[in-house]
Order: C-alpha cells, then sequence, then structure tokens
C-alpha cells in the first residue's frame, strides 16, 4: 500500500520567545489526515505549535511542511465589534459585490469579486444556519453577537472557505451546552484534516487520532482520548512496576557488589596469613598473589558491570515514568460564619440569599447577560443592588475575589512576579517566589512577560494575585474558569473549591465540572429572569 504523507510534518522545530524564553525545543511529529485532538499539559507549547503550524509565528529553527493551505482560529479570537459577521464568514466582498450587481450596478469590478461565486448569500446563511445562528445574523455586526456565537460564526467561515486544514485552538471556550452540541455536529462531518487543541473531553471523544505534546516531544494515538488514557495510564502503571523491579534489582547487585569485596578481602587475609604461617617462598607467594589479584579483578569487574547494567537499566525505568507536578492551589480561609449574608440575586419575582461558604452556580444560554451580571456585581458598592436585564444582584460582603473569563486585567507587558506583586506589594519577593512555585511559576518562569503566557498559564497568574490578596476575598467570583486549563488543573481547582471557607458563584457551561463542584444552588438565568434549578 502506498505511504499516506502527512497534512502537517513539524521537522525539529523550536520557538524563543524575545526575552530569550524557550517555548518549544526540537519538536519533531506530524498529523495525519483525519481529525486529532491536541492535548497536554498547561505551558507545554500547544497553542504555540498551532500558531508555527498556521503560519502566525516563525520557528526560530526547524522547519513545517504543509500539504495545504491553512486556517486558524486562535484561542483568543480578537474581533472588531463594528464588523460584519459577513466579514467573518470571510464573504462580505464577495457579498458587496452580488448585492451591487442585483441592484443594477454593471461595473466590471463586481464581476471580477464575485467571479463564480453566485451563490455566496445561500452558501453564508446555510453555514450560519449550520452554527445555529439565524440567516438575518448575515447582516448585523460582530458586536451584536455573543461571544459563543462569535466563535461558531467563525468556524462556520473557516468552513466556507475550504481550507484542507484547520486548526482549532480551544474551540469551546465560552459555548453553552447548546452551541457545543452545534460544534460537535460541525466536528463529525468535517471535511479535511482537522487538529484541535481541547481540554473538552466530550470533543476530544469525537476525534479519530489523539497527540499529546510533551517535554517537547510530539507523539500520536489512533483513538479518541478515552482509549489515549487508558493507554497512558496502563503504561506508566507498567513504567512504575518497571521502576520498582529495576530498582530491586539494583539494591541487589550493590549487596552482591558489597558481599564480594568482603569475600576478596577475607581471600587476602587468609592468603596472607598462610604465606607468614608456612613460610611460602616468594617466588611462590608471588605467583600465588598475581593469581589472587587477576581473579580478584575478574570478579570485581563482573560484579562491577552487573551493577553498571542494573543502574542504566533503573535510570530507563525512571525515564518511562512521567514526574508531572501539580499545582497546589491553597486558598485562603476567609473566616465567613456560615449565617453571614453574602449575597442576594433575584428578579421581579423571587430572590436567593448566599448565606455562608456556598457555592451558587449561574447558568443560561450565550448572551443571556452572565457575564455582564457578574461585572456589574464585582465592580458594585456592597449594599447597592446591580441590574442587568431583568435580574437584580446585590452584593452583601466587602473582599471580592474575581476571575474574569478572559483574564484581561493583567499588564500583558509587565512580567509574571510584576503583575502579582502588584496585588500584594507588602509581601517580600522570597516569600512571593515561594507562593509562585506552588503554581508552577518557578525560576526564571517568573520573570517571563505575560503576553508569552499560555491560557493556563495566564490562569494560574491571575488566581495568585486573589489568592495573595489581604483580606483573604469572603466571595470569589469565577466566570468560566476552566477554560483553558488541562484536566489535572481542573482536579486542583476542584479540590481547593470543596476546601474553601468563603462563598463561590461560578458561571460555567462545563456540565462535568459542576457536576462535580456539586453546588449549593443552581440559578438560570432565562429572559424572563431567574429560575432555581
Amino acid at each position: 500500500m502506498p505511504t499516506l504523507s502527512p497534512a502537517l510534518l513539524f521537522d525539529s522545530v523550536s520557538l524563543v520567545w524575545d526575552d530569550g524564553t524557550l517555548a518549544l525545543d526540537g519538536v519533531s511529529g506530524s498529523f495525519g489526515s483525519g481529525r486529532t485532538g491536541l492535548v497536554g499539559r498547561n505551558g507545554s507549547g500547544k497553542s504555540t505549535l498551532l500558531r508555527i503550524a498556521a503560519g502566525d509565528l516563525a520557528p526560530t529553527s526547524g522547519q513545517v511542511i504543509r500539504s495545504g493551505e491553512v486556517a486558524y482560529l486562535p484561542q483568543r479570537l480578537s474581533l472588531d465589534v463594528d464588523r460584519p459577521v459577513a466579514e467573518l464568514l470571510g464573504v462580505a466582498g464577495a457579498l458587496s459585490a452580488l448585492r451591487a450587481i442585483e441592484s443594477g450596478d454593471a461595473d466590471p469590478r463586481h464581476f471580477d469579486a464575485l467571479g463564480d461565486d453566485w451563490d455566496v448569500e445561500a452558501r453564508a446563511t446555510a453555514a450560519l444556519a449550520e452554527a445555529g445562528l439565524p440567516s438575518g445574523a448575515l447582516e448585523r455586526t460582530i458586536g451584536s453577537l455573543s461571544g459563543g456565537e462569535a466563535i461558531l460564526a467563525a468556524i462556520a467561515g473557516i468552513r466556507l472557505g475550504g481550507a484542507p486544514i484547520t486548526l482549532l485552538d480551544e474551540p469551546t471556550n465560552n459555548l453553552d451546552r447548546g452551541a457545543r452540541a452545534r460544534l460537535a455536529d460541525m466536528v463529525r462531518s468535517w471535511r479535511g484534516t482537522l487538529v484541535v487543541v481541547s481540554h473538552d473531553v466530550s470533543l476530544l471523544e469525537l476525534m479519530d487520532d489523539t497527540a499529546e505534546l510533551y517535554a517537547n516531544a510530539l507523539s500520536v494515538f489512533g483513538g479518541p482520548y478515552s482509549q489515549w488514557r487508558a493507554w497512558l495510564d496502563a503504561e506508566q502503571d507498567a513504567a512504575r512496576q518497571a521502576e520498582r523491579a529495576a530498582a530491586q534489582v539494583l539494591r541487589r547487585e550493590k549487596r552482591d557488589r558489597v558481599a564480594a569485596e568482603r569475600t576478596l578481602a577475607s581471600r587476602a587475609h587468609m592468603g596472607h596469613k598462610a604465606q607468614v604461617e608456612k613460610r611460602v617462598p616468594g617466588i611462590v607467594s608471588g605467583n600465588r598473589k598475581r593469581a589472587a589479584e587477576v581473579s580478584a579483578g575478574r570478579l570485581r569487574t563482573e560484579v562491577r558491570e552487573k551493577e553498571n547494567e542494573a543502574r542504566a537499566a533503573l535510570d530507563a525505568a525512571e525515564r518511562r515514568v512521567r514526574d508531572d507536578q501539580a499545582v497546589r492551589i491553597d486558598l485562603p480561609d476567609p473566616g465567613v460564619a456560615a449565617g453571614r449574608r453574602i449575597l442576594s440575586v433575584g428578579d421581579a419575582e423571587h430572590s436567593w440569599i448566599v448565606q455562608g461558604p456556598e457555592r451558587v452556580a449561574l447558568i443560561g444560554p450565550n448572551g443571556i447577560g452572565k457575564t455582564t451580571l457578574l461585572e456589574r456585581l464585582v465592580h458594585s458598592e456592597p449594599g447597592s443592588g446591580e441590574i442587568s436585564g431583568t435580574v437584580r444582584a446585590e452584593l452583601l460582603v466587602e473582599h471580592v475575589g474575581y476571575l474574569p473569563q478572559r483574564v484581561d486585567g493583567l499588564d500583558e507587558a509587565a512580567t509574571v512576579l510584576e503583575n502579582v506583586r502588584a496585588a500584594a506589594p507588602a509581601l517580600p519577593v522570597v516569600e512571593l517566589r515561594n507562593r509562585l512555585a506552588r503554581f508552577l511559576l518557578r525560576g526564571d518562569a517568573v520573570q517571563r512577560q505575560v503576553a508569552t503566557l499560555s491560557g493556563g498559564e495566564r490562569f494560574r497568574v491571575a488566581l495568585a494575585r486573589i489568592l495573595l490578596a489581604d483580606p483573604a476575598p469572603q466571595l470569589l467570583v469565577l466566570d468560566e474558569p476552566t477554560n483553558n486549563l488541562d484536566l489535572d488543573t481542573v482536579d486542583r481547582l476542584l479540590e481547593a473549591l470543596a476546601a474553601y471557607r468563603g462563598a463561590v458563584l461560578i458561571v460555567s457551561h462545563d456540565d462535568a465540572f459542576l457536576a462535580r463542584l456539586g453546588p449549593d444552588l443552581t440559578l438560570e438565568l432565562t429572559a424572563e429572569g431567574v429560575v432555581e434549578r
């Protein structure tokens, strides 16, 4: 059978940021045709690798070989809110030309701009419908769409463009349940090569292959995420077992070497004693001594070689076992009493009071105003009600920690250390570094500019700013906190929230995360008001 050429081939790709930070180091590997889910720990370089594959970044060394044109959806979609949706779909020029021709303008420029694309409006409308957007959306501005709707429209535009290779970086961020279902339908019917960076397990289950970027090595497994995860867990179990067995062999070989040295020492002592007692002639004793030394040398070489082989086997076994360091999220104790009133949320007919260390989930479709409500709430004065549409929320405490959806409050040009120190100016730098190390921000990493960080790393910096606040927040307000987080960090966040003694108000479209969180109260925002679920 002929060998199929890869859609994307990475040949010793390295990237060094302007500040000298090494982002990728000699990454080699390839993506084939079909659908591939790219996974890896936060900061492993997944988004950077996609940007290089898309041509958005030039590697410092190495090369990328592409089998065709590449379309790319970045993790952070920067949009001009005044642009028409038709531009997001890439059909604004053709659609404008069609409109001019239909109005009777026979300027040849319009025919050149339109080409053979006479059905552009029908195709664009169909693409929007597939993404769950109404036909009238083609005439709207991007600013009139919710964040989730804009992402779906951008993906619809990529499909409409028909590039043979598509790269999507965290496409489910900010998508509600319905939007995720529509995206899943689009992925199932995707034509051409599709590479998706995601921490959404349900989306990763739709992939043909699972690729992992780990320690600058790109490996590809034939199967969806669950099969890859099961294989990795089994492989790591086997690796740890092999490590234990190799360590046991090394201990045994060390004992054998020590025993051999004792035996040789005993033999030498006995030989010397016999020579003195029996007064063996010098020439004879010399020959015996040389023979004993040769024998001892062979034995020493044999046991040393066995020990070295055992040590090499242990080194090889240890390299198979991953040393994945986990983030340690230690939330402060704000000392909130069980009866302490924290927050009220309601509408014209109903109201709910959040008291003590309760966990409240706020859900609702994209565009209903959840983020707007949070923004108005956290920036209000305690005791003043804030209204978003038909919903009224009132903050009843003073100390609030807010993690926005896009983590936009960081100084992009400043370093990690400078950003966090701005929130804790009285904390000594040494102690600040120690605390940042718990978030896997160590050594030179704290001197990196925030602009060079991955989404997960930015989240950790933003969370560190909240946790270092003095006094500790009585209420944590988290807007889509699982966006861009690897699955291990999500586990650590859930553990921290379970132990937190303050109140939590959280907006999330991640059903699996909310199920594990187990909120005390779930409120849904609707066009009519607030409903308890």
